[in-house]
């Protein structure tokens, strides 16, 4: 009895443990990046816990860039396998980590000039007067381009 406690003490000292985590890069750095739900994570690189493996997505936002929104499937190591994944978490003397990096390459951001805009809302507005009897009502007017 007198080293029964000592020694269940000592093993609840030594259980495992598994550090998960993404680092996140993307070029060009300084993107802000969003998780699931929504909220800010930091801008690239960033780092952030996960708990569970699956799928998770990040958006990354950055000015003059098109906004990016990436689903990544993080799978599961061999010590993540069940029943494996119960001496690792659980019994496992050591700390573990999985660490994955992802990394994104964000596309600038196309600058449509105003006269193909207003061309496609020109020929929308056609069809659609085609479409639905074809007379403008009261403040339908057609958009020209004056400089």
């Amino acid at each position: 009895m007198r080293f029964t406690c000592p020694f269940l003490v000592l093993c609840c000292a030594l259980t495992g443990c598994v550090e998960r985590r993404f680092v996140i890069t993307s070029d060009p750095p300084g993107a802000v990046v969003f998780d699931e739900q929504g909220q800010p994570v930091g801008a690239t690189p960033v780092d952030r816990q996960f708990t569970y493996y699956g799928k998770y997505t990040q958006r990354l936002v950055r000015d003059g860039y098109q906004t990016l929104i990436a689903e990544e499937n993080i799978k599961a190591p061999w010590y993540g396998i069940a029943p494996l994944d119960f001496f690792s978490e659980v019994l496992w003397p050591g700390r573990l980590r999985d660490i994955r990096r992802l990394h994104y390459v964000m596309q600038p951001y196309q600058l449509v000039p105003a006269e193909v805009t207003l061309d496609q809302a020109n020929q929308m507005r056609s069809r659609g007067q085609a479409i639905g009897g074809g007379t403008m009502g009261a403040g339908c007017e057609q958009v020209v381009n004056r400089p």
